[in-house]
């Protein structure tokens, strides 16, 4: 029944509302509301929002106008969807189409106990930490992420946070207070809040955060959520493991994981 709505919900050319949705599943908007949520783990009004979103970036990819993506995704002004171009692609639609041209990534290399770290940060905050082995392809990869931004590396005061990150990593009593510029669909987003209520020292299972989020059936969504992640230790994917307090795959490796939960049970 979920799927049949998710399904109208997508294939509908304004989002139908609630209570469309629920005459349609022949039940009450607050009974419908309740179950859509726990099955897909967002609500029917976030999973449009998503969707269009989705159906933006699409129609930017493919090289149609700004105008012309606007309405396909079923928006009825420009004006409506502006007010939200942000926050659905991170930047203006018109940097969004040219790969991130316009856009300015500020980022720095330093290293840490646990290999290379790469802190970098738009305008809006900071968007990506990746750690690795290898300096130049945690820059490769920073590149790949935002093909035709403007990225400037080696700015001295920018090195000052990157200093901040490896200090918490060392020490992750000092905890890591940073503004975040964090780009994921709704459901990988109410994944990542979750992951940032968890305490250093503690370790959640995937199963506890699909509960937390009010999506128990969405353990496997929530591994995919967490591997995702593109800001390693400020949303923090290391503390949730397996329902067996085992440790499962990491993005950045499964030693580093160990490490960084071993560093934080001693402080």
């Amino acid at each position: 029944m979920v799927t049949s709505l998710c399904r109208q919900i997508e294939s509908a050319e304004l989002p139908p509302n609630l209570e469309m949705l629920a005459q349609s599943a022949r039940m009450s908007t607050f009974h419908l509301h309740r179950i859509f949520k726990a099955v897909t783990g967002v609500t029917p009004k976030a999973y449009a929002t998503a969707h269009r979103a989705k159906k933006v970036r699409e129609e930017l990819i493919r090289g149609g106008s700004v105008t012309e993506a606007i309405y396909e995704a079923g928006y009825n002004s420009n004006g409506r969807f502006y007010e939200e171009s942000n926050r659905l692609l991170g930047m203006t639609p018109t940097s969004f189409r040219a790969g991130g041209a316009d856009a300015v990534i500020r980022f720095a290399v330093g290293e840490c106990a646990l290999g290379a770290i790469l802190v970098a940060a738009s305008e809006r905050g900071v968007c990506a930490i990746f750690m690795g082995d290898d300096p130049d392809a945690l820059a490769r990869d920073l590149q790949d992420r935002f093909p035709r931004a403007d990225i400037i590396g080696n700015d001295s005061e920018f090195e000052q946070l990157v200093a901040k990150v490896i200090g918490f990593v060392e020490m992750p009593k000092l905890g890591l207070d940073l503004p975040l510029d964090v780009r994921g669909t709704a459901f990988q987003q109410r994944v990542w809040q979750a992951l940032r209520e968890i305490p250093a020292g503690s370790t959640v299972s995937y199963a506890e955060i699909a509960q937390r989020i009010g999506a128990p059936k969405a353990v496997r969504a929530v591994a995919g959520a967490c591997a995702a992640n593109a800001l390693a230790v400020a949303i923090p994917c290391h503390r949730v493991v397996r329902s067996d307090g085992s440790l499962s795959g990491y993005r950045w490796g499964v030693e580093r994981k160990r490490a960084l939960l071993e560093r934080e049970a001693k402080a």
